[in-house]
C-alpha cells in the first residue's frame, strides 16, 4: 500500500505507538467440572516462545519432546485473575494437571484457538525427534 491510499488503522510511527497497543485479549471460559468460569488470555509472543521451548528437553545430548503435563502448562500460562497475574505460577504446574483432564482438556482447547495455536502445530513441536529408546 502506497502512502498515498486511504489507511483503515492508524500507522505507527516510533516504538511507543506499538507499545502503547493494548493486545492481551482475554476470555472467560465456564468450566462445568469445577462449577467455576475462570479467564484465560492470549500468551504475549515471548510467553509463547517459553511455552514452546519447554515442548523440547535435552536427553543425552538429544532433544526429546517433553509433552509431560503439555495441556495443564498451558494452561497454567493463560489462565489470569482479574489483574491479569498468572494464577498458577511455574511451581503449581503440577498440581492443575491433577485435576480433571475433562476440564483441563476444555481450557487447553480454548488456550489453543485463543493464541492461534493448532493441532498441527502442536505436533511439528514434537516432530523430528529420534523415536528410540535411553
Amino acid at each position: 500500500m502506497s502512502e498515498n491510499e486511504n489507511v483503515e488503522y492508524a500507522l505507527v510511527e516510533n516504538v511507543q505507538d506499538v507499545l502503547d497497543i493494548e493486545d492481551i485479549e482475554t476470555e472467560i471460559v465456564q468450566v462445568p467440572e469445577w462449577k467455576r468460569a475462570v479467564r484465560l488470555k492470549v500468551l504475549s509472543a515471548a510467553e509463547r516462545d517459553a511455552f514452546e521451548a519447554s515442548t523440547v528437553s535435552m536427553k543425552g545430548g538429544k532433544q526429546k519432546p517433553n509433552l509431560a503435563n503439555l495441556r495443564a502448562r498451558l494452561v497454567a500460562r493463560c489462565m489470569v485473575d482479574s489483574n491479569g497475574n498468572r494464577v498458577f505460577e511455574s511451581g503449581n504446574v503440577a498440581r492443575l494437571g491433577n485435576k480433571s483432564s475433562k476440564a483441563l482438556d476444555r481450557l487447553f482447547t480454548k488456550c489453543q484457538e485463543m493464541n492461534g495455536f493448532s493441532d498441527k502445530d502442536i505436533e511439528e513441536l514434537t516432530e523430528d525427534f529420534d523415536e528410540t529408546s535411553d
